[in-house]
This record gives C-alpha cells, sequence and structure tokens, in this order.
C-alpha cells in the first residue's frame, strides 16, 4: 500500500543532483538560453528585490544579503524557455562563491506547483566549477524558468554565474548504480552461533568454490555454492553461500566466490547492541515542540519546531481547515512523521503502539533484555527511556481527540514546503484536518496500551489513557464511516484508508487487554479478522493493523477464550513467512516482483512476526528465521548497500528530509545513525526516481537521493519496526540456545476484591539437581502491586516483582516444591496471570 497518495503534487520540491554531463554530439539543438553568457548585459535575466547585478570579469554578479532563511528568498532567474516533450537536454553552467555556499539551480514550471526538471544543489567554491546535468522533458512547454535560489544563509555572500547553457539533442543519462563486488554479505555482523548466509551474483550455473578469510587475510574456512537459478526480484542468476558452520568472532572478515571478494563484515555476538538503541535515538531528533539540545546528539541540535516563534506559525492554537469546523486545538508535541513537517494520528499510531510493544515484550519474552538508555532529556528518571519517548508522541495523540471522542486525522502545513527546511523556520500555516473513524481507533489502541503500561509510573496518565481510549471507542462505533478523503493531499499526505474493520479489531484487542471487559471480548472474537488469515503479503502497516491486535493477544497476558488457537495463528504466519524466506535467493520474507513504497519496514515487519513465533514457541527456527532475514537490509541485498544510516561499509545517507539535507545544505547533518530508507519502490512516483530508475527490477527501483521521495524517506512508522527487531536481535547474544531453568511454576489467584486479590504460588523443580537459593521475578499486566507476601522475600520496581528464598526454603530438591503467595493491591483493569517466571535469570515453564 502506498504510504502517501497525492504527493505527484509536490515535484516541484523533490530537490536531487542530476549529476553526470553527457558528451558533445553532432546533433545537439540549438542553445536555448538567451545571454548566458554575461558579455554586455544581464537582460533579460531577473532577481528579487534583495538583490542587484552586477557584471565583473565577463560574468554575472550579485551580493547576496546575511540574514535570509530560505532558499527561495534571493533567487535570479530567466523567463520563457521552450521545452519540448521527450526531449533530453543538456544544463550548464560555471558559478562561484566567496566564501563557498551551497545554491539551488532549477529548470522548472514558472508556477505553482514549480515542478522542477532539473533540481541540483553544487556545492560552489571561490576559484570556481563548471556543473553539468541532463534531463528528458516530461512535457511541451513555452515557457520553463530557469532559477538560482540563493537565500537561506545567516551571513552575507557573493554569487556569480557564467556560461548557462540549455541544449537539446543530449543523449539520455543512463544510471547505472555502483552495486560493489558480486559477492553480498550483510555488511554489518553475523551472530557467532548464528546463521550466516550470503547471496553471489554470477552467470555460473554450475557449484563454485567459496573462501572466507579473516581480517588477515588467512582462509579460515572453504566450500562451494549452490545455485539459485535467476531470482525474479532483482532479474540476477544467483548462487547462495552457507557459513554458518565457523563461529569465531572477530572483524573485518571477507567472502570470496566467483574472482570477487566481497565488502568486510564482523561475527560478534554484541553487534547489534549499538543499533538497539540507536534505532529509537531516531525518535529524539523527530520531535516536534522541544528544541533539540545538541549536548544530547551532537550535530542535530536546532530550535523548537512549530513552537509559534516568528516565522513560525506553531501548533498551541491550530485552526481547522476552512468548513471543517469552527475551534482551535493545541496539538503541538509529537513526532514529525517523516521527511516534511506534518503529524499524522494513523502513522503516530502504529508507531507509538510498536515502541510500546518492545518494551512490553521485555515484560514477556524470555531472552528480552531491558532496553537502555537512550540520552534524552527525561533520561535517569524512574521510567524506561523508551517510555518516556512513546509518551511524547501518545500525549499528542490524546491532544487530538475532540470532547466527543473523534480524533483529528492529522495535522499540517496548509501548502507544501520546500528542501531543506528547519522546522522552527517552516512559516506556513498550520491546519486541523477532519476527523476520522481510523484516527480514532487508532487512538483508542494506542491509549488503551498506554494505561497499562504506564499504570506503575503514571496512574494519573494511564487514567487519562483509558479514559480517552474508552471515549474514542465509543465514538468510533457511533462513527464507523468517518473516512479520510484520498484527495487532502496538498502540504501533506493523505494517509486515506476505506477499510476501518481492522482498526477496530486492534482496538477491541487492546481495550480487551487492558480492561479484560465483557464487551471488547464479545467484538474480538465476534469479528472476522480474529480468525483469518491476515498474513499478507506485509504482515502490517498503518493501513493494516490487524497484525497488531493479533500479536498482543499472544503475547500480552489475558484471559481471552482460546488463546492457544491465537498464539498458533502466529506461528502459522512466521512458517509462512519463513518458507518465503527460504525460498528466496536473497533470504528476504517478502514474496513479491512488484515492491511496495515502504519495502524495507515491510520486511522488518514481517520479521518482527517470525520474531515473535520464537518467543511464544522457544522453536530455533524461528529466531534463525530472523538474523538471515536482517541481513537483506545490511547489504545482502541485489544493489550491495545496506539501508541503516551509519551501518555498513556503503549505506543510505541521503533520506528524503527537509532538516537532515547535508546534500542540500552542508551545514545540516546526514539523517542519525540507525535511520532505515524506506526501500525499493516499483512504482518510483517521484521525478528523481523516475529520471533514473525507469524499467527497473523491483531491488533495483531505489536511489540513495533526497529528492527520491518515494524510494529514500524516512518516517516514524519505519525505525519502529527497525527498533524492535534490533532489539531481539541484540537479545539473542551470540545467537547459541538457551537452556530451560528446569523448572515449573503453578500462579493461583484465589480470590480478589475491588481493592486487591491473594494469590499462591508453586514452584517446582523438574530438574536433576537441587536448586541452591532461588530468585523467580515476573511481571504484572498493569499497576498491581505487592502487600503482604510470605513464605518469600518480595520486592518490587514499576510491574516487575522479584520473590526471594527464605533461608528455611533455599533448597529446592529435584522434584519438590515450595510454596509462598501475597496479597496484592489492585489496579484498574484486568490481572491475568504473568505471562513469565524466569528462575536465577531463566525461564521457567507455567
Amino acid at each position: 500500500m502506498l504510504r502517501r497518495i497525492g504527493i505527484l503534487a509536490v515535484a516541484a520540491l523533490a530537490t536531487a543532483c542530476l549529476t553526470g554531463a553527457p558528451p558533445a554530439t553532432a546533433e545537439e539543438g540549438p542553445e536555448q538560453i538567451p545571454n548566458g553568457t554575461f558579455d554586455t548585459t544581464a537582460d533579460p535575466w531577473w532577481h528579487t528585490a534583495n538583490l542587484d547585478f552586477e557584471l565583473a570579469d565577463g560574468r554575472l554578479c550579485s551580493d547576496v544579503p546575511a540574514g535570509t532563511t530560505n532558499p527561495w528568498d534571493a533567487i535570479i532567474g530567466v523567463n520563457d524557455i521552450p521545452l519540448v516533450k521527450d526531449e533530453t537536454y543538456a544544463f550548464s553552467f560555471f558559478a562561484t562563491a566567496d566564501p563557498g555556499k551551497v545554491a539551488r539551480a532549477y529548470v522548472q514550471l514558472p508556477t505553482d506547483p514549480y515542478t522542477q526538471y532539473v533540481s541540483a544543489a553544487p556545492e560552489l567554491s571561490v576559484s570556481g566549477n563548471t556543473y553539468s546535468y541532463t534531463f528528458t522533458s516530461p512535457v511541451d512547454l513555452p515557457n520553463a524558468q530557469v532559477v538560482f535560489q540563493i537565500g537561506g544563509s545567516a551571513t552575507a555572500w557573493r554569487f556569480c554565474v557564467d556560461n548557462v547553457s540549455l541544449k537539446g539533442g543530449a543523449p539520455p543519462e543512463v544510471y547505472t548504480p555502483d552495486t560493489g563486488p558480486r559477492v553480498r554479505v550483510n555488511q554489518v555482523a553475523y551472530l557467532p552461533k548464528g546463521p550466516k548466509n550470503a547471496t553471489v551474483v554470477t552467470d555460473a550455473t554450475e557449484a563454485l568454490p567459496w573462501q572466507l578469510k579473516n581480517s588477515g587475510g588467512t582462509v579460515v574456512a572453504h566450500g562451494t555454492t549452490t545455485p539459485r537459478g535467476v531470482d525474479a526480484s532483482s532479474g540476477q542468476n544467483v548462487h547462495s553461500i552457507d557459513f554458518s558452520a565457523y563461529t569465531k568472532a572477530g572483524t573485518g572478515y571477507t567472502l570470496t566466490a566467483d574472482g570477487e571478494t566481497s565488502r568486510p563484515f564482523d561475527i560478534k555476538p554484541d553487534a547489534y547492541a549499538d543499533l538497539k538503541l540507536d534505532a529509537l535515538k531516531f525518535y529524539y531528533t523527530q520531535r516536534s515542540g522541544i528544541a533539540i539540545d545538541d549536548a544530547l546528539r551532537p550535530g542535530y541540535g536546532r530550535p523548537a519546531g512549530h513552537a509559534g516563534v516568528a516565522p513560525n506559525q506553531g501548533d498551541t492554537d491550530v485552526p481547522c481547515q476552512p468548513g471543517v469546523c469552527d475551534y482551535s486545538l493545541d496539538v503541538s508535541g509529537g513526532w514529525y512523521d517523516a521527511g516534511d513537517h506534518g503529524k499524522y494520528v494513523v502513522n503516530g499510531g502504529i508507531s507509538v503502539a510498536q515502541l510500546m510493544s518492545e518494551f512490553e515484550r521485555t515484560k514477556n519474552a524470555s531472552t528480552a533484555k531491558p532496553i537502555g538508555s537512550l540520552n534524552i532529556p527525561e533520561s535517569g528518571d524512574d521510567v524506561p527511556d523508551v517510555l518516556d519517548e512513546a509518551r511524547w508522541e501518545q500525549e499528542f495523540l490524546l491532544k487530538m481527540q475532540r470532547t466527543d471522542g473523534m480524533v483529528h486525522h492529522k495535522i499540517h502545513d496548509q501548502n507544501w514546503t520546500g528542501l531543506p527546511l528547519l522546522p522552527h523556520l517552516d512559516a506556513e500555516k498550520r491546519e486541523l484536518h477532519p476527523v476520522s473513524t481510523a484516527a480514532t481507533l487508532n487512538l483508542a489502541a494506542t491509549a488503551a496500551q498506554a494505561a497499562r503500561i504506564f499504570a506503575p509510573y503514571d496512574a494519573e496518565f494511564a487514567a487519562k489513557n483509558l479514559t480517552a481510549a474508552k471515549k474514542a471507542w465509543t465514538a468510533a462505533k457511533a462513527n464507523p464511516n468517518l473516512l479520510a478523503s484520498p484527495s487532502d493531499g496538498v502540504g501533506g499526505g493523505t494517509y486515506d484508508d476505506a477499510n476501518v474493520s481492522d482498526e477496530f479489531y486492534w482496538a477491541a484487542a487492546e481495550l480487551y487487554i487492558t480492561t479484560g471487559e465483557k464487551e471488547y471480548k464479545d467484538y474480538v472474537l465476534a469479528s472476522p479478522l480474529h480468525t483469518a488469515d491476515i498474513w499478507k503479503t506485509g504482515a502490517m502497516d498503518w493501513g493494516n493493523v490487524a497484525a497488531l491486535g493479533r500479536l498482543d493477544l499472544a503475547t500480552v497476558p489475558n484471559d481471552l477464550p482460546g488463546r492457544d488457537e491465537v498464539r498458533a495463528s502466529v506461528a502459522a504466519g512466521a512458517d509462512k513467512y519463513l518458507a518465503v524466506l527460504k525460498a528466496h535467493p536473497y533470504g528476504l520474507p517478502y514474496d513479491t516482483t512488484n515492491y511496495d513504497w515502504g519495502s524495507n519496514s515491510i520486511v522488518v515487519n514481517n520479521l518482527v512476526v517470525i520474531a515473535t513465533a520464537y518467543d511464544l514457541t522457544g522453536d530455533v527456527k524461528y529466531r534463525d528465521g530472523v538474523l538471515e532475514g536482517i541481513d537483506y537490509i545490511f547489504g545482502r541485498n541485489a544493489l550491495n548497500q545496506s539501508y541503516v544510516t551509519g551501518y555498513g561499509e556503503v549505506a543510505s545517507k541521503n533520506q528524503h528530509t527537509r532538516w537532515y539535507a547535508h546534500s542540500l545544505d552542508t551545514s545540516l547533518p546526514n539523517p542519525p545513525r540507525g535511520t532505515l530508507a524506506g526501500g525499493p519502490n516499483s512504482a518510483i512516483q517521484d521525478p528523481v526516481a523516475q529520471a533514473k530508475l525507469t524499467g527497473c527490477v523491483a531491488q533495483f527501483c531505489y536511489i540513495d537521493d533526497i529528492g527520491s521521495w518515494a524510494t529514500n524517506e524516512l518516517t516514524i512508522n519505519w525505525n519502529a519496526p527497525l527498533s524492535w527487531i534490533s532489539a531481539f536481535i541484540a537479545d539473542q547474544g551470540d545467537g547459541a540456545v538457551k537452556a530451560p531453568a528446569g523448572c515449573k511454576v503453578t500462579y493461583t489467584t484465589h480470590g480478589s476484591w475491588p481493592t486487591g486479590f491473594t494469590t499462591q504460588i508453586t514452584l517446582k523443580n523438574t530438574g536433576t539437581k537441587a536448586i541452591e537459593g532461588w530468585s523467580l521475578k515476573w511481571s504484572f499486566l498493569g499497576g498491581q502491586t505487592i502487600d503482604i507476601g510470605w513464605n518469600a522475600k518480595f520486592s518490587q520496581k514499576a510491574a516487575t516483582v522479584t520473590a526471594a528464598n527464605e533461608s528455611y526454603n533455599k533448597t529446592i530438591r529435584p522434584g519438590d516444591s515450595i510454596v509462598f503467595g501475597f496479597n496484592g493491591k489492585a489496579a484498574p483493569g484486568a490481572n491475568p496471570t504473568p505471562g513469565l517466571f524466569t528462575l536465577n535469570g531463566a525461564a521457567c515453564s507455567a
């Protein structure tokens, strides 16, 4: 499913450098630029009112004043340039800057939406250079415009240009990606005792020898490849290499086959520890309404965006679109959705839900470990940082709710803005868009989830969320068909969705897990989605959220009838994706030759399903499937590159965004480490992709260019599953199978009353050796607490309880049991049996 509809209207704003000068030909057309040499006059060139022209040394020069905000605040241009449809043109110029600056050079439509046929951002020097580009005009246009945008500098500088030329008859530019060596590996790392697979692109049809070499060039393993034939997703004839038998940790390994040597990679047990945090740290720099502290994120500090400081109009008092409502709301805060400044409830919903689920996994999965510090402003409080970050978005989602319970679909600029543009410099009017059933159900789901998760940390915030969730559910049932308009795409994405049955199912599931109430249980059990095969080509995205409900029903403690079947259905979905992965020559769980928008997130979300099956069953095939499937994201792909900024020898770094825009303005950074690019998209909707990738085969429909919003955007909902799956992989250590603890827990709640409950626990030693000293740990669903206990020493931190032995019951002989219990204080909502018990750090059966 397309992530956005209607963005073709913003081709004018998709900037990218179309480099590569064509050779001169005998058939080149006449010069289209009137007076591009400036020998005696500047006519017919024009400039904005803040500039003046000067002819110096045969060049056109202008002193650019200090203090301009946007590139388009200072422009030099010439009009009435004819273009012929399907003609290929060579566009070139010589330019200088003193001191050096980045300028923008466009051949474009002269009126709104200013569609750009060439959009370049050359880095100008004092001595000067000639810059050359080719493009094929998609239109017949008698009055195109050539402009140089030279604003956006805090300091004054001098711009000079000469020999501006535009001629037809140029040979079409042929874009050939540099895919490097034909041996494709995970350029980050493999776990020592996990699977290790690679792909070789070759014409050979018979098996080939391969060698694994360490950093010193010594051959440490060898074997033969497995021919796989032609891979439909890349059009390449490929072989597979399996070197899983080699388990020695080290750095700088390479694979050699068919005369080619791979890019280097590591074999490390802690290879994903940094990514586990970096993928989450992405969210702090996406925050709206708060200054980003450069001390916390060096190079990424910036003023608060949309805080109402001129020229910015702010998000604290935002009106609706004309005719939509007669009120304004404070909708400050939250995360910027993607590369623009919009904030969308349905995309924020799945994103914050997956972050909360990543935390909830640490309570319910045997291999999960605490997530750790994210070095954000809230670090050091009593709340896990991942929840502090999730709360930043959840508070925004709550602000989007009306008093009647319905929720506004989105808030963004009245008009599209250009690149680059820091959030605090956005001068466009902000608008609330109509309420929708989908947005309302997103809030119902995330607020229900937040109610149970935040209960041990902030009971008032938890209660606020539960009230909002129930109110949203009631409102959505009363208004089941208020759908976002597919034509509402000016200034922001539409995020329209014609089917909200999955949102109803997800919301009911979360409300039932949190409350245990019959209304939500009955809705879940009656929904056709509850027993349907929801495991399509992609398991979930912002418009298909049934899997979010299914996964939480399977993993988060609850008393739903038939829960064993729910858990089995997750394993069935994982088996489906695992079969696709095993059959794919590149080892990814994505079975299509028509890659979707955000295909990388589809791959990772499918891995989340496989990983969840491992958490549920402990079957190592699922864990190994995840470890193999992630290789695609980090370099085992047709383009031989990592799609995560800062990870891998060759990695995406020019994702489409308005403020991590280094390729357009060298004073700005690239996206932070751990940022996932959207990935190959067969539809190639943006002009940059269309110019470079037309006719591409699926895996090749990608370009690491800031202008390619269809293949290379960053988004909050793509980093969310990356964060989840990175944590899962990091938690697997070296990839070795962990032995069970040899214990069984029986947890029985004997009685409950409005303010409390009584529970007895039996801990049995099912192993062959005596247990000498024990510490049993579990987590409550929400805000329940221990009041009085017996036969154990109790301690509690948030929802997590530890019961340790007394001196008289320290030893548990094989086959014996000890019994202890407690009175607990109740909390609003359900109080199911915990899902995970660990004895001295290892999981027990329950």
